[in-house]
């Protein structure tokens, strides 16, 4: 089953790199712009279902997109829970734990990092289990969808530490040669989110590539 991968826009946290888990934040301005030129980038996509986390700034920009069929809210989508460190920066959680490493030591008083590959897994069995045949967006977290695709590609979740994914990207996970794989990694929503998605020279962005299966 491909899955289209969507993270939300813009959080006045995500801006400043805070970490941000359970706390439900709204999108700034620039994110409610980043969630329409998504909607551009994802014109004439036909999805099978959306499926989004709980949290406010997913939701805003599934809406803000356009994305269709009616969002289904998954609890197992939601964000690392980060305990002690929601609200940090990875420099301020290295000052209190040198060597500090999300993807190896978890968070204090949170999540580790098998448990949240074990959630990820989760996800992918409902949304397998709850989707027709065809393609899925799942718009949700930063560190939960690159758990996600560790499971997808049925990785160790340490492998995530290797991914960036921006605020308001796109990533497809599809299948070559019956194996799971990456189609498209951490491409921007437009070239400038508060313009249209003609970018500054006027130029229309690329179309996405379509995924070649739709089971």
């Amino acid at each position: 089953m491909p899955l289209v991968c969507i993270r939300h826009g813009e959080t006045d946290w995500s801006r400043a790199r805070r970490h941000t888990g359970r706390t439900d934040l709204p999108l700034t301005p620039r994110g409610e712009s980043q969630a329409r030129a998504m909607g551009r980038r994802l014109a004439g996509i036909t999805f099978a279902a959306v499926w989004i986390s709980p949290a406010q700034r997913v939701s805003r920009t599934a809406e803000l997109a356009g994305l269709a069929p009616a969002p289904r809210v998954l609890a197992e989508l939601a964000e690392f829970d980060y305990g002690r460190f929601e609200g940090l920066t990875t420099a301020d959680i290295r000052l209190r734990r040198p060597g500090w490493e999300i993807w190896r030591d978890g968070a204090e008083g949170g999540e580790t990092p098998a448990a949240v590959l074990e959630r990820a897994c989760r996800a992918l069995t409902a949304i397998q289990d709850e989707t027709p045949p065809g393609m899925v967006a799942v718009v949700s977290h930063g560190h939960l969808l690159r758990a996600l695709t560790m499971a997808y590609l049925d990785l160790p979740v340490a492998g995530a530490r290797n991914l960036m994914l921006d605020v308001a990207s796109i990533s497809i996970l599809d299948e070559e040669h019956g194996h799971p794989a990456v189609r498209l990694w951490n491409l921007a929503a437009a070239t400038d989110p508060g313009r249209s998605a003609a970018g500054r020279h006027g130029r229309a962005d690329p179309p996405l590539p379509r995924p070649s299966r739709g089971g």
